[in-house]
């Protein structure tokens, strides 16, 4: 049966995979998007397609006209990159990151209470900070600074959370709340400014590539695309996750400078590099547990990060 799929951000990079995933599934798919940070070439190979409706606008705002028979709300809005070097990072817009994810949540989950839909909202392993638990359950409350400069997007998201589940719990709005956890792959913006990105870029332009730190002593765990949208998939499909939420990422973590390695094995050669200052409010170490996911959603993902990394790669290679 057709459904009718609201996604905000669907112009971004995991959105505009999302609108690929429901289209291909047969469904009709409304964009939202403002393209802050997203990207009209995401968008562009469905514009023709009869399923497939862009709304131009910013969700923080009241929305421009009534959207009804919604079968699911995907908000999936907002800057999602920390590092101040790039110019569509939340550090460049922290007052639009703050509003799309306050404002911009409420309008989304009044959206999703009128219309008696489920409402899957895009949370982020940030709300854990820099943890002193790990690796990271659902059940961590985070070690978060409400102050620093990561504040805007950090504490952006937990009010986010909290919002939906007071929504949830008050009006029986169907939330679904996901934990994103370092996602990477096609379609990210080249001047995006995190880790893997930033490796392809830096290969690409042949530009040093800027060591953050100690890169021997910080960890991430990097999700490949694809298999982020399985899991969103069956988060989707999943009664369970009313009122819930969970962890979506990869649990194999690397140090930043083992990923580096692995590129490089991928390029067959070493890039150039350039030491700068660590971030402010910079987490150390970064890795799910996805134990909920694979009970409830019997999902966990199983593209490695030197395969993922290389399909990113030839990616841009091809285009």
């Amino acid at each position: 049966m057709t459904k009718k799929i609201l996604i905000t951000g669907g112009a971004g990079f995991i959105g505009s995979h999302l609108v690929a995933h429901f289209l291909n599934a047969g469904h009709s798919v409304i964009c939202l998007d403002n393209f802050l940070s997203g990207s009209r070439d995401n968008i562009k190979p469905y514009l023709e397609n009869s399923n497939f409706q862009l709304i131009e606008h910013d969700c923080s705002l009241p929305l421009p006209h009534k959207i009804s028979n919604l079968d699911a709300i995907f908000h999936f809005a907002t800057p999602a990159s920390p590092n101040p070097f790039s110019p569509v990072s939340y550090m460049s817009h922290p007052v639009e990151t703050m509003m799309v994810t306050s404002q911009g949540t409420k309008h989304l989950l009044d959206l999703a209470r009128a219309n008696n839909c489920q409402i899957i909202l895009a949370s982020t392993s940030e709300v854990y900070g820099d943890p002193l638990v790990h690796p990271q359950t659902e059940d961590y409350r985070g070690n978060v600074s409400c102050t620093g400069v990561r504040a805007c997007y950090d504490e952006g998201k937990r009010f986010m959370e909290a919002l939906s589940m007071v929504y949830h719990r008050e009006y029986g709005v169907k939330t679904k709340i996901i934990r994103i956890f370092n996602t990477y792959g096609p379609r990210m913006r080249l001047d995006d400014g995190r880790f893997t990105i930033n490796l392809v870029a830096s290969y690409l332009n042949k530009t040093p590539f800027r060591l953050h730190g100690d890169m021997a002593l910080i960890t991430r765990s990097f999700c490949y695309i694809d298999d982020l949208v399985g899991g969103i998939a069956k988060v989707y499909e999943s009664d369970a996750m009313i009122g819930n939420v969970i962890n979506l990422g990869n649990p194999t973590e690397h140090t930043l400078s083992e990923a580096l390695r692995i590129f490089e094995s991928v390029i067959g050669a070493q890039l150039a590099t350039v030491q700068v200052d660590v971030q402010s409010d910079d987490p150390k170490k970064r890795k799910p547990d996805i134990a909920r996911a694979k009970e409830i959603l019997n999902w966990e993902p199983v593209v490695d990060f030197k395969t993922g990394i290389k399909n990113t790669l030839d990616y841009y290679l091809s285009l």
